[in-house]
């Protein structure tokens, strides 16, 4: 398995939210509405941005307040990373875009 993949499936991360071209709780709405987010984990070299496309009904955003920015979202989707097909999980806090987040990769 590709050196990166293995050692971002190995525990949890921290993530942010990736937003250009204003990090905004708006913005990140926006970006979750759309079903694709961008997520950066800042523990790598020059920090790895992930583009993710939501699974909608695995991601949760039930805890979440966009108009309060208050809360968290658990957001689940897939990607591929250097020809590895991954889950990316992430659990983002509204109030400052970042938390955890991993992933796992998937069996073909």
């Amino acid at each position: 398995m590709n050196e990166l993949v293995q050692r971002l499936s190995e525990g949890v991360h921290p993530v942010e939210a990736s937003l250009r071209p204003e990090k905004t709780v708006k913005a990140f709405k926006e970006s979750v509405d759309r079903g694709y987010v961008h997520i950066k984990f800042t523990n790598t070299q020059g920090g790895t941005e992930l583009g993710v496309r939501l699974d909608r009904e695995a991601s949760d955003l039930s805890k979440a307040d966009f108009d309060d920015h208050a809360g968290n979202v658990r957001l689940v989707g897939g990607l591929t990373l250097n020809y590895v097909k991954v889950r990316c999980i992430a659990e983002i806090d509204l109030k400052t875009l970042t938390g955890t987040g991993r992933l796992e990769p998937v069996e073909e």
